[in-house]
């Protein structure tokens, strides 16, 4: 069996709010990634169809505000419903570019009533089968204005080459439990999709590295005042009062020792590839394995519920 397996970070900017033409764009770097080799492609926290980066630079907090109330209804509009077929097109590159796909999509839950945002990291494997939606646990700080708390129904793992891979979303990084949640069933590559900044990554990246002794890549996205489209609802106000760069990206790889594999790349878009070796991953476990040997399962115990969470049950 191989025992490596090679990785593209593409980091981009969303064109923003505008779900199609952001899947161009994704499946314009896909295909770039394909001819360089790559088996598994991982973009940032909500690329699809981007961040709400004007929730702070437009009075967001501000109640029944009429910019933000359309903003936002835009928003929604431009969000992914998969069961709806709003991923075929990437799952079709998918397929045929034989390269699994790790992407942070604004989802129209339709197991919630399809009119609420989450933040979901969504996974579509080389056969193109779409395989995870894992629903942001808890949006941070000013997110919540914007994004409903996910479930733990998407905290799962896959097979991907050699490797077990698991993810998440931005801050649930910062969850010890969430990350424990993970390396209990085999983690041993963790995807962190961020919506950028080099602030975010170049700590906690080496971090989780060395503590799941496990290789750790992070990607980032990227948005400038430049990228905000002349059609986004109050275009203006949002350029405005936002500042230059929102997200400078920083997409980064950690091997298992926690040395750097890619340094963060700060303003660059593109695709950023890298091979990643598993026998790294079985020589730091020799001493320290975070939930074999190291573990005591007779002190600690963690329980995780991973039903999908929904307010309503039908009986006929």
């Amino acid at each position: 069996m191989k025992q490596s397996l090679t990785v593209a970070m593409i980091q981009m900017s969303s064109v923003l709010l505008q779900r199609e033409a952001t899947i161009d764009k994704m499946v314009h770097f896909i295909e770039e990634a394909s001819e360089k080799g790559a088996e598994l492609c991982v973009f940032g926290e909500s690329i699809l169809p981007g961040y709400p980066f004007w929730i702070e630079n437009t009075e967001g907090a501000k109640f029944n505000n009429k910019v933000q109330k359309e903003i936002h209804a835009a928003y929604i509009k431009s969000a992914i419903q998969p069961e709806n077929g709003d991923l075929i097109r990437l799952q079709k590159i998918a397929k045929s570019k034989n390269v699994g796909l790790v992407f942070g999509s604004m989802e129209r839950a339709v197991d919630r009533g399809g009119h609420s945002l989450y933040c979901s990291m969504i996974y579509i494997d080389s056969n193109g089968e779409f395989r995870n939606s894992h629903r942001k646990l808890m949006p941070t700080y000013e997110e919540r204005l914007s994004w409903s708390p996910g479930d733990g129904h998407g905290l799962n793992v896959f097979p991907v080459g050699p490797f077990t891979m698991g993810g998440l979303n931005c801050w649930e990084n910062w969850m010890p439990l969430a990350r424990t949640a993970l390396y209990g069933q085999g983690e041993n590559l963790h995807i962190a999709i961020w919506p950028g900044n080099v602030r975010n990554t170049d700590l906690i990246t080496p971090f989780i590295a060395q503590e799941g002794r496990s290789f750790v890549i992070s990607v980032c996205g990227l948005m400038s005042k430049d990228d905000i489209p002349q059609d986004f609802p109050y275009a203006d106000v949002f350029r405005e009062n936002a500042p230059a760069m929102m997200a400078n990206g920083g997409s980064c790889i950690a091997a298992p020792d926690g040395s750097w594999l890619v340094e963060p790349v700060k303003d660059e878009e593109g695709v950023i590839i890298a091979e990643l070796d598993f026998n790294k991953v079985l020589e730091e476990r020799h001493n320290f394995d975070p939930v074999g040997h190291y573990s005591r399962p007779d002190v600690f115990q963690l329980k995780v519920n991973k039903r999908r969470q929904s307010g309503f049950q039908y009986e006929d």
